[in-house]
């Protein structure tokens, strides 16, 4: 996946895999990119959010959602052709042994002449993304403590800027619901169990690492009357088959 910053909006542009990216890169991709970076400077930025919601073992569901403008026919097929906005493209970039993809929805919003991308997907440890092709600079860092609390990390890479761009006018969101008590963040917003980090282009700068510490519940123990009328019913199971077997 590659970021680009352009009028001071981020985009993220899907691409095919490396043997072939080589190879149309320099053929027909340079002249969708071409259309395609003409379209968003017209239209928009694109939006991102991130959602989370992490358990203690690492595993976890996520859904990203991102939207733009595009405002007729001709800028949606370019972005389509680009992959932003092509369910294929995007299983592609998501998909891997460590990921489990539930769906890939793109729908247009005919309020606001927005196009969508929502991914929801699910995987076994959180740290393991770190293989999938569009989380390849996030770092995730998953670490049980000696203590028993949990650190978890992600780094939001640095992001290029040129063209003369207003920083601030550029957003992303991460938002993690987390599988215990919280002890310690950076977050810009708290809502019990739930940390979001909303930051602007000017707070990213040479890259931002997002992070918490939290204590992960423990599973509650089986009540020992649970144990007690399990074993009764047993015995009265046995009793009643053993007299039926004398009968």
């Amino acid at each position: 996946m590659i970021h680009f910053i352009l009028n001071g909006c981020k985009y993220l542009f899907v691409l095919p895999d490396k043997e072939l990216i080589e190879i149309r890169w320099r053929m027909k991709n340079k002249i969708k990119l071409l259309l395609f970076l003409v379209t968003i400077a017209v239209t928009g930025c694109l939006n991102y959010v991130q959602e989370v919601v992490l358990y203690p073992d690492g595993s976890g569901t996520m859904q990203i959602d991102y939207w733009m403008k595009l405002p007729d026919e001709e800028s949606r097929v370019v972005a389509e052709k680009i992959g932003l906005f092509n369910p294929d493209s995007v299983k592609k970039e998501f998909g891997s042994d460590y990921t489990k993809i539930e769906s890939v929805t793109v729908f247009t919003d005919s309020t606001d002449s927005t196009t969508h991308t929502v991914i929801r997907l699910s995987f076994e440890r959180i740290d393991s993304l770190n293989n999938v092709k569009a989380f390849a600079d996030a770092q995730f860092v998953f670490r049980k403590e000696s203590s028993g609390l949990i650190y978890f990390s992600q780094f939001i890479p640095p992001i290029a800027t040129g063209f003369g761009i207003d920083a601030s006018k550029y957003h992303v969101v991460y938002k993690y619901t987390f599988g215990g008590k919280i002890i310690n963040h950076n977050a810009k917003k708290v809502d019990g169990r739930t940390l979001v980090w909303d930051y602007a282009l000017a707070d990213i700068g040479s890259g931002k690492t997002i992070f918490t510490t939290f204590r992960p519940f423990k599973l509650k123990k089986t009540p020992d009357w649970i144990y007690m009328l399990t074993g009764a019913v047993l015995a009265l199971v046995i009793f009643f088959l053993l007299r039926k077997k004398k009968d």
